[in-house]
């Protein structure tokens, strides 16, 4: 199995458990960022109200992606590729240059984070860059190394992430929540902060079917994806926002600190980096390859590899604004739900899987983009940026999903 390969996924190699992709989906959202997300909320909101921001964010969230994943089995194809038959194949191809660009921050972002972990211990605050940047090089080796290292990293990485998680649960009864300083997270609205969290989970939006497509089951495939993704994020996040409530702060390490984990939790920090950030490079090699098919796996690996690395090392921004960065991505990948829902489950055109690789084939009349497609994501952008502190999630999915719904009668032609 290639996971940077965009080609169908041949009938043989379908045989990926729903087990197994409850694994992946589950181990590569026990990262970091899931943790952060809670913490970004502890400034602006009360124990109770945030935790049932992160049960519902969390869930709902969830559910939209996991409800695109039966299309893995169904297409074989990787989400990129099916994402064209509702954006044509030029429109997918402008989404997946915005997750290639948009992957560098989310690469970065974790550097940090495990590097501020790191720091905090080894070599003080002026350490961080050098950590950010040999975590990230470290992260880019593995993954070029192919998928039995990912695989053998994970085994390690994974479990050790979930341990700092059950142990961190342990700590939450002598944690001593403390309001926070004025800070990112201050001044959200409650549907504001519902924004954040669902903005974390749509960011997944476009791995709908990277992984399903080597699983046979539809019905297990969206079950997989919604407890793997779900039920960690819930669980991550509540976390996160405990943690940062004692702290004061949401810099990893402080959280750490408070939660009393010192060095060991340094390590895991930083090993839930590499497992994250494997992610986010096989993602934008995805994207790069699907712009570039000719181009070499190695040369997309290394080149989004360090580039996030090198980000890393420009400043600690990336977590003073990380709840920014998710309502960013809110806006850019909840509208995109909107439309693939509409595309694959009220709209029952089927889907020619020979015509995604066809530059003649979907919307070639209007020069590869779907324009239904392409206004709808306008609009739902639009809405979410325009409605802002009053919660743009829903307004932006169900704009998106209705203009398109209306638009592929009307302006499509089909």
């Amino acid at each position: 199995m290639n996971p940077v390969e965009i080609g169908p996924a041949p009938e043989a190699e379908r045989t990926q458990s729903s087990f197994d992709l409850f694994l992946i989906w589950a181990g590569a959202d026990i990262v970091a960022t899931t943790f952060v997300v809670g913490a970004s909320l502890a400034g602006a909101f009360e124990t109770r109200t945030a935790l049932w921001l992160i049960v519902v964010g969390s869930l709902a969230g969830a559910a939209m992606v996991a409800a695109l994943a039966p299309l893995g089995p169904r297409l074989g194809v990787p989400s990129i590729v099916a994402a064209r038959a509702a954006l044509g194949i030029r429109g997918a191809a402008a989404i997946a240059l915005l997750m290639y660009v948009i992957n560098f921050a989310w690469i970065a972002i974790n550097n940090v984070i495990a590097a501020s972990a790191c720091a905090a211990l080894w070599g003080g605050r002026e350490s961080e860059r050098a950590w950010a940047f040999g975590l990230g090089v470290l992260s880019t080796l593995v993954v070029a190394g192919g998928p039995r290292w990912v695989a053998r990293t994970d085994r390690v990485a994974v479990p050790l992430l979930f341990g700092l998680g059950v142990v961190m649960t342990l700590a939450c009864p002598r944690l001593e929540p403390a309001p926070l300083p004025p800070q990112t997270g201050a001044g959200l609205s409650l549907l504001r902060g519902l924004d954040v969290v669902f903005g974390y989970q749509a960011s997944w939006i476009l791995m709908f079917a990277d992984y399903s497509r080597y699983t046979k089951s539809e019905r297990g495939s969206l079950l997989a994806v919604f407890l793997g993704l779900g039920l960690t994020s819930a669980w991550l996040m509540a976390l996160g926002y405990l943690a940062a409530r004692a702290a004061q702060s949401p810099d990893p390490a402080a959280m750490l600190e408070a939660a009393g984990l010192g060095v060991g939790g340094a390590v895991l920090m930083a090993f839930g980096t590499l497992t994250t950030n494997f992610v986010n490079i096989y993602l934008s090699a995805l994207a790069w390859r699907s712009l570039l098919p000719r181009s070499s796996q190695q040369l997309a690996l290394w080149v989004t590899g360090l580039v996030g690395a090198a980000l890393s090392l420009l400043s600690r921004a990336w977590l003073d604004r990380f709840a920014d960065f998710m309502l960013v991505l809110g806006g850019a990948f909840v509208p995109i739900g909107g439309i693939l829902i509409a595309r694959f489950f009220l709209d029952r055109r089927p889907v020619d899987v020979a015509a995604l690789y066809d530059p003649r084939g979907v919307h070639a009349r209007h020069f590869g983009f779907s324009p239904a497609g392409m206004l709808a994501w306008a609009a739902g952008a639009a809405a979410y940026y325009a409605i802002g502190a009053t919660g743009g999630t829903l307004p932006a999915l169900a704009l998106a999903l209705l203009v398109y719904a209306l638009g592929s009668r009307r302006l499509s032609g089909s």
